[in-house]
């Protein structure tokens, strides 16, 4: 198939949802479709056989979009809007596929084309608004519902990316063909060696035998680095050799997030990396002892649960949803969110090793099977049958029931 896909992001970025998208492509592609990507004018250059990149107009005064809602989000949607069209009409297309908000434009064109949408949703438009307390507004809020409604009902095929999103579909169409696909392959290049782990070791001075607990991602509020940062004062107390090293953050949010540091009298054991390439993260991965994810808000989850569960490395992880519906006291530290709780965690992962190696284990073990990329080709192979098929099996197909 010749695909239509719209992504109101910057692509390539390394964050959650343009590592969605460019996962999804590899997969569309690898199962031997074509894709014309319509995103915004930012983001890295990526090449990929198979995948054109075609980017919307830079509305004036737009240097960039930050993560989650914004202002910002409104003018670079229309231009998007504006390419989309272009694009439509311009080429032959037999689907269209759209992320996020931009379900709204694939909707209207996939109608006017008079070919089959499918939704890709990675969130909940109207949880996005409490999540980056953007507003609170009643009526901005029904807005956002009313949009959800609409991309899920009128798409033949609605992917999520975690079962709350699936439950969040259902509800809102319980005859909504919903196809559930983790982000499972994580980061864009993940080959390497232990060797690179002792090179990175040495790049920050740290001794063979220090204990390194590590923090990838964004520096987002409803990541918990506040939660991590308190936790750490603790395990401080109790481990004074062991150093928390954080990979990711803007540079501005960097700064901010050193000021907190020194704040909870941590800053002698923490070192800031700032925002790495994706194909540095392994690296990361393996020189570190100890992995964590304190996440307090949301109910998504993070992507970068699936690659820490690929290192076989202990996890910690806040005992709540948004890890739970994926980790389990057999594949990580689960701890309340709290200082003491999460701090209780990293000290068992630091002073039981047997323990920390028995999680690491399982979480492979997960990871290999569960979530290994055979698995994710074959959920993006059933969400296209289910696009496609007209014999009324889509329920079955989509639900893993059927022959793909």
């Amino acid at each position: 198939m010749h695909i239509l896909m719209i992504a109101p992001e910057p692509f390539f970025e390394p964050r959650g949802t343009p590592f969605s998208e460019f996962h999804r492509i590899r997969a569309l592609t690898d199962l031997g479709h074509t894709v014309d990507l319509i995103t915004y004018p930012f983001g890295q250059t990526v090449s990929m056989a198979g995948m054109r990149v075609f980017r919307c107009m830079k509305p004036p005064l737009v240097d960039h979009v930050k993560i989650g809602p914004s202002i910002a989000k409104l003018p670079l949607d229309v231009a998007l809007t504006i390419t989309a069209f272009r694009r439509a009409f311009t080429q032959r297309y037999d689907a269209v596929h759209s992320h996020e908000e931009g379900g709204l434009i694939g909707v209207l064109l996939a109608a006017l084309l008079r070919v089959p949408h499918l939704y890709d949703m990675h969130s909940s438009l109207p949880q996005q608004l409490s999540n980056f307390a953007f507003t609170r507004s009643p009526l901005v809020k029904r807005v956002f519902e009313w949009i959800e409604r609409i991309m899920i009902r009128r798409s033949r095929v609605v992917i999520v990316i975690c079962p709350t999103l699936e439950d969040t579909a259902r509800e809102i169409d319980p005859t909504a063909r919903v196809v559930l696909i983790e982000n499972a392959p994580g980061s864009v290049e993940e080959s390497g060696s232990g060797d690179d782990g002792a090179r990175m070791r040495a790049q920050y001075d740290f001794a063979p035998g220090t204990p390194v607990v590590l923090y990838t991602g964004t520096f987002e509020a409803y990541q918990g680095l506040d939660l991590l940062f308190e936790s750490m004062a603790i395990v401080k107390a109790a481990r004074p050799d062991a150093r928390l090293l954080l990979a990711g953050g803007k540079p501005a949010q960097v700064e901010r997030a050193k000021a907190d540091a020194r704040a909870a009298g941590i800053a002698e054991v923490t070192v800031f990396a700032g925002e790495r390439p994706a194909g540095e993260i392994p690296a990361y991965l393996r020189m570190s002892d100890v992995l964590v994810s304190p996440r307090s808000k949301g109910t998504n989850t993070p992507l970068k649960i699936y690659q820490y569960l690929r290192s076989g490395k202990p996890v910690v992880a806040t005992r709540l949803l948004t890890h739970t519906q994926v980790l389990s006291d057999e594949t990580a530290i689960l701890t309340d969110a709290t200082p003491a709780g999460f701090a209780d965690g990293i000290l068992a992962a630091l002073n039981d090793p047997p323990r920390a190696a028995m999680v690491g284990r399982n979480a492979r073990d997960l990871a290999d099977t569960k979530y290994s990329y055979d698995a994710y080709l074959d959920r993006t192979r059933r969400a296209y049958a289910a696009m496609v098929d007209t014999t009324g099996e889509i329920r079955a197909i989509a639900d893993g029931k059927g022959a793909a």
